[in-house]
């Protein structure tokens, strides 16, 4: 009968070395495959817990990870790839859904699987946005589907990274039923190496290198980053916490799964609207359309017409002797300084106009006095005749009686 140790460590693993340790302990310490699943009992049909919130499925990826829902998934409240494929294929295919958030928390688990899923996560991003949320844990086979998103959002306490494969073997001395033997065919050396030496050793390494290898090639295509570089960032299969998993590159940003859900809620429930941008050439015409209710983000103001300058300049020297011409017009002896005045700051013909009026009415003096002693001076003026008048008392008494003097 094949013992649950044996069991499990028969397989490669992509999973944290303390959560791996108890997994074994565990098969080892129950022995009997048959017997550790009656004393577990059996999973509840339909019981993932997948759920969707104003068109946003949250995807649990806890615990453990194994290519089949099976034994150790029960032994460690475990998840499946077969699962987690099927929960997001449904995602993908209900037109309800419009994003998919990966809601993860594990340790890690079986290699067998992993890779098959995350290039599903891959290519299912094209179609559907979604994202990586790491609340807890995100290591080792974890992080793989992890980096597959569209984004990774990590938790400010959340760790990530654990990029590399392990194989945990265990040596066992003779039992009771005497020492084992196996005999293996001569043309496959390799098909069970000798762990108990050195080139053994080397030989299971090979595969677990080769394993690693594909991990990390995995993971630079998913992030958009060279091959070589991936060590470096998951700090040579180490964890990174929060902040310092975002500066090396394995997660986007900080976030909390509330905030990654109300995000992609928001944008699915309400899609950007196309504007309707409205053009305005002058203040009046923007005081206009704010008056209307116009969003002035949607407010874009008309480019200035060419000016022509040497036209501009010859109508405005025009329009100054203009102005100056109609102020001198209004000169009158004793206003000098006014007309100076108008002049030289620049008023208007009529505001010089008036200007004129109060200084004349501050000294006393109307515009019509003004007028008529004008008038009665050029009255009074003497005629300019070359032979003056002679007065005499003869000339008066010849004048009485008729008779030319």
């Amino acid at each position: 009968m094949i013992n649950a140790f044996e069991l499990a460590a028969d397989r490669p693993w992509l999973m944290l070395p303390a959560a791996l340790d108890t997994l074994l302990s565990v098969a080892d310490r129950q022995g009997n495959p048959e017997a550790l699943e009656a004393r577990l009992g059996r999973e509840l049909d339909n019981a993932r817990g997948v759920t969707v919130r104003d068109g946003v499925a949250i995807i649990p990826v806890t615990g453990p990870i194994f290519r089949y829902a099976n034994l150790f998934t029960r032994i460690s409240g475990a998840t499946s790839t077969q699962i987690l494929a099927t929960d997001l294929q449904a995602a993908l295919d209900n037109p309800k859904v419009k994003s998919i958030v990966l809601n993860i928390d594990s340790p890690g688990g079986e290699a067998n699987g992993i890779n098959e899923l995350a290039d599903m996560v891959f290519a299912a991003r094209d179609k559907k946005r979604i994202v990586s949320y790491i609340g807890g844990t995100g290591a080792s086979a974890a992080y793989w589907i992890a980096s597959a998103a569209s984004e990774i959002v990590i938790d400010a306490i959340g760790l990530a990274g654990s990029i590399g494969a392990a194989c945990e073997v265990q040596l066992r001395s003779e039992g009771e039923g005497g020492k084992r033997f196996e005999i293996v065919s001569s043309n496959a050396p390799n098909k069970r190496p000798d762990l108990a030496t050195e080139a053994g050793r080397a030989k299971i390494a090979e595969t677990i290198d080769a394993l690693g290898d594909v991990f990390a090639q995995t993971v630079a295509r998913n992030l958009g980053v060279k091959p070589e570089d991936v060590p470096a960032m998951g700090d040579h299969g180490g964890l990174l916490v929060g902040a310092a998993a975002v500066k090396a590159g394995l997660a986007n940003r900080l976030g909390s799964l509330e905030s990654v859900i109300a995000e992609l809620a928001g944008s699915a429930s309400n899609p950007p609207r196309k504007l309707t941008m409205t053009t305005v050439k002058t203040t009046a015409e923007l005081r206009a359309a704010i008056d209307a209710g116009a969003d002035p983000l949607t407010i874009e103001v008309a480019a200035a017409a060419p000016v022509d300058v040497e036209a501009a300049q010859a109508t405005a020297t025009t329009a100054e002797r203009e102005r100056i011409k109609g102020i001198n017009a209004l000169a009158a002896a004793g206003f000098e300084s006014e007309i100076t005045a108008a002049i030289d700051t620049g008023l208007s013909v009529e505001a010089a106009a008036l200007s004129l009026y109060k200084a004349a009415q501050d000294r006393g003096i109307s515009l019509t006095s003004i007028k008529r002693d004008a008038t009665a001076a050029a009255a009074a003026t003497p005629p300019n005749t070359a032979e003056k008048p002679h007065i005499s008392t003869k000339s008066i008494w010849a004048g009485r009686k008729g008779v030319k003097a």
